[in-house]
């Protein structure tokens, strides 16, 4: 009569080993370097605010945290890519509120942003701003819609690109205010502002990031800040919404992602250290200078918004008719 036999026995403490090793792994981690892919060609806000989160990060996590530049198709390929790496905590996203409008734009994708997912925390909020050159006449939103419909032909409006949150919030700009614009995309800020600058086309949606520097220099004139809020930045510039356009709240969020299937555990370690990085002076300071504003929620807070967002943008993709196979 033996009482256990052996093989149950052994799959028993391999249950056990398991066990402890899931949470070893979680206690442990990261037992090597953690890897941010960031989807947007380097330089522009997401790159800033990926470098200014892994500096700290990598001091708290005592793991180099490396930024991996994957730029293209609307930024898409690199979310494609974190989407399938191994859910565990060491390939992340820099995901932005791009990914929440590609889900409508692009027919086909290859993962989807809200399955494929788990969120760990939105980073920052940089506000889009209404500028025209100074050389327009037009000083307010009032009378931007005016000259708009005077004009004998469509006042153009630029953006980084078809189906982009600029083009977006060009096409609600006009939808409320009960004009047609031109529209013309860029293949990204750089190239918008010259031409913004040069006259080439009269308005951008741009975030405040590229274009504070020549609202500073007297070159390009803000109208007014997309979102809810004031933008701390700017802190002169009425929103659309105190000009008239009532409830309008666009901004391009940013923030880290890990792939679904994450241990919760791995989530909330990140989610922890990442929040003190986020809220501490000196992150805000950096934040300020390029005119975001440092957020820091939770993953529940963060999926949500993601969701509303998914929705929002279906709406306003198809007013606007954008597709992209």
């Amino acid at each position: 009569m033996h009482s256990h036999p052996s093989g149950l026995r052994a799959s028993f403490t391999a249950l056990v080993l398991g066990l402890a090793a899931a949470a070893a792994g979680a206690q442990g981690f990261p037992t090597k370097p953690v890897t941010l892919v960031v989807p947007f060609p380097p330089g522009g806000s997401s790159d800033v605010l990926a470098r200014a989160l892994t500096e700290k990060l990598s001091q708290s996590l005592g793991q180099p945290v490396i930024v991996d530049s994957r730029p293209g198709a609307g930024a898409t390929l690199g979310a494609a890519y974190v989407a399938t790496a191994k859910p565990d905590g060491y390939t992340l996203l820099m995901g932005a509120v791009h990914h929440a409008i590609a889900t409508s734009v692009y027919k086909k994708l290859p993962y989807d942003f809200e399955r494929s997912f788990a969120p760990v925390t939105t980073v920052a909020l940089v506000p889009n701003v209404l500028a025209v050159n100074t050389n327009s006449p037009v000083t307010d939103v009032k009378g931007l819609v005016a000259e708009a419909k005077a004009a004998k032909d469509k006042l153009a409006f630029g953006s980084n690109g078809n189906g982009t949150l600029q083009h977006l919030v060009g096409t609600q700009f006009a939808s409320m205010s009960g004009i047609e614009l031109l529209h013309v995309p860029y293949k990204g800020s750089a190239p918008l502002t010259t031409d913004l600058l040069g006259g080439q086309v009269y308005m951008s949606f741009d975030t405040i990031t590229p274009v504070v520097p020549f609202i500073r220099s007297g070159k390009l004139r803000a109208l007014a800040v997309t979102t809810a809020k004031r933008s701390s930045t700017l802190p002169e510039v009425p929103t659309l919404a105190e000009a008239g356009l009532k409830d309008f709240d666009q901004g391009t969020w940013f923030g880290v992602l890990a792939p679904a299937g994450t241990p919760k555990e791995v989530v909330t370690r990140l989610n922890t250290e990442m929040v003190k990085i986020i809220q501490s002076p000196e992150f805000r300071k950096r934040m300020e200078d390029i005119g975001a504003e440092p957020v820091g929620n939770s993953p529940e807070q963060m999926a949500s918004q993601i969701h509303d967002d998914t929705a929002k943008y279906a709406r306003l993709v198809k007013e606007a008719k954008v597709a992209i196979d």
